[in-house]
């Protein structure tokens, strides 16, 4: 499995979890990387939930990746706390959507 970041993802992850938290949620992804659930009009993209510190997942962080099934790759997009908001708006979804077709589907 080959994990790929965006350039914000790496920024905002590097912000909000500890290397060992990251390790984590690659290691739960390896082993089920249908994991997140499917984002509505999506395209394909989903969002998991990543233990933040002493939070946990419930208060943790959200992570918004695609799984590249065929490449067997992870593309992580966007995360973002879950205090700060618990989905992505519609506008948001488009805009991940259209980088995903754009990268992947050509």
């Amino acid at each position: 499995m080959l994990f790929i970041e965006t350039s914000i993802f790496t920024k905002q992850i590097k912000d909000l979890v500890s290397d060992e938290e990251y390790r984590q949620l690659q290691e739960d992804l390896l082993v089920q990387p249908d994991r997140g659930d499917l984002i509505k009009n999506g395209g394909g993209i989903r969002k998991v939930r990543c233990a933040q510190g002493n939070k946990g997942k419930s208060g943790g962080i959200r992570v918004i990746y695609y799984w590249v099934t065929e490449d067997d790759q992870i593309f992580f997009l966007v995360a973002y706390p879950k205090s700060v908001k618990d989905n992505l708006t519609d506008k948001e979804t488009a805009i991940l959507r259209q980088l995903v077709k754009e990268q992947f589907h050509g």
